[in-house]
């Protein structure tokens, strides 16, 4: 058995496509989606990162606005900044890019974005409306994920599910989102002892634990779908994922590649997450 590829980038192609339309659409009713993107201090990861969101928003249409920061600025300068953009119409999506430098309280950060901006889907609204089905916007690499698992039409009900890593911005609502699903999940993190006797019940394995060559291919059930979400840069400049992809692909049924994986489809979500947001705001000023 050697697994498919689920190719990243086709179904991101795809979902943009579909969402350049939508945008569209609004463009003939007079409002265009805009994103505001913050960028505190000068991590170079960072930087690259901005710099596809910008990339991405121009594909499909949404206006986007970089608002920089040292990283010695003031918190309470952050905050303003995040509070004017909730104030301002032409802005429908903020997102904050992390990780923050030191001295900056993420929470707070967060929390300050309007819930019907947080189209990275970190506040705490959103995040709790995980557990109730009634999230406005979903984390956007977990929402990639979920995406990816239905373009190739792989079931999620009642299948057994195991989540590796256990952070809030993957892990977690990882988990909740499958449970809505119907699936039966197991979530394993860092102090999980002999993490292969759950690994090897997976029918779906997501690995998002930021450690290269993690999942062995003995740690795999012959046949399981495995989703590979860590981003891992060698000593040689490769960059790999937290699974042993040759091995790995050698007894899954569908495999995601790193890079190509799940890493496109992030950004395409937080564009989702944008365009939705400006439907949301057309649908409201015409209701009231």
């Amino acid at each position: 058995m050697v697994a498919k590829l689920i190719d990243g980038r086709a179904v991101a192609r795809k979902v943009r496509g579909e969402y350049k339309l939508r945008v569209d659409q609004l463009l003939s009713q007079g409002v265009r989606p805009g994103l505001a993107v913050i960028l505190v201090g000068d991590d170079a990861a960072s930087q690259v990162y901005v710099r596809n969101k910008i990339r991405a928003c121009d594909e499909i249409g949404i206006h986007s606005q970089t608002i920089r920061f040292a990283s010695d600025t003031p918190q309470s300068q952050l905050i303003d900044t995040i509070q004017a953009l909730n104030a301002d119409p032409s802005i429908h999506g903020i997102l904050v890019q992390l990780p923050l430098p030191k001295g900056f309280e993420m929470g707070r950060v967060l929390e300050t974005i309007s819930q019907d901006k947080d189209v990275d889907g970190f506040h705490l609204y959103n995040v709790g409306g995980l557990i109730t089905g009634s999230t406005v916007f979903p984390p956007c690499t977990p929402y990639g994920v979920q995406k990816l698992l239905e373009s190739e039409g792989i079931p999620i009900e009642g299948q057994n599910v195991v989540v590796v890593g256990a952070s809030n911005i993957v892990g977690k609502p990882m988990a909740l989102m499958l449970t809505a699903k119907e699936a039966t999940v197991c979530i394993c993190h860092a102090k999980t002892r002999d993490l292969a006797q759950f690994t090897i019940l997976a029918d779906i394995l997501v690995v998002a634990a930021g450690r290269p060559n993690l999942i062995l291919p003995q740690m795999v059930k012959t046949g399981a779908v495995v989703i590979d979400v860590g981003i891992n840069r060698l000593p040689d400049g490769r960059l790999v994922g937290d699974v042993d992809f040759d091995g790995v692909r050698l007894k899954a049924s569908y495999i995601t590649p790193v890079p190509g994986g799940v890493g496109p489809m992030t950004v395409t979500m937080l564009l989702c997450n944008t365009v939705q947001a400006a439907e949301r705001r057309l649908l409201s000023a015409r209701a009231g």
